[in-house]
């Protein structure tokens, strides 16, 4: 069965373009596998998959935003008296996880860059200090 021969409709030139590609690849996997019946069918077997990686996801976020929450709060907490522990909750290596956790990747200079960022963090919180009595 060709893509002509079949019953689905051409996608509209003038339409989204994404849409348009979306219902082009939808015509060639409903040729490939003998009809629009037999797409369908896969699809419906591919959602359930799909809705259990999407909530093992969702639960993923929630747990990296508490580990995010819980360094900000007790960076926070703790800033009047280890100054020097705050910063490092609260500055670059609270960064460099974002960037671990949501765009799933780490440079090798990141570590480089962390703990730059934190000698600065710590050095400049250190001059901002009143001596210890």
């Amino acid at each position: 069965m060709s893509v002509e021969a079949s019953n689905i409709p051409a996608p509209p030139p003038q339409g989204d373009p994404v849409v348009a590609a979306g219902l082009e690849i939808a015509m060639k996997w409903g040729a490939a596998l003998g009809g629009p019946e037999h797409l369908k069918v896969a699809l419906q077997a591919l959602e359930p998959q799909l809705k259990r990686e999407h909530q093992l996801l969702l639960k993923q976020l929630e747990i990296q935003r508490d580990i995010s929450v819980a360094m900000l709060s007790s960076g926070i907490y703790i800033a009047q008296d280890v100054w020097w522990l705050a910063t490092l909750l609260c500055g670059p290596s609270l960064i460099a996880m974002g960037k671990i956790f949501v765009l799933r990747r780490s440079d090798a200079d990141d570590m480089t860059a962390v703990s730059r960022g934190a000698r600065t963090s710590t050095n400049a919180a250190a001059q901002a200090q009143p001596p210890v009595q």
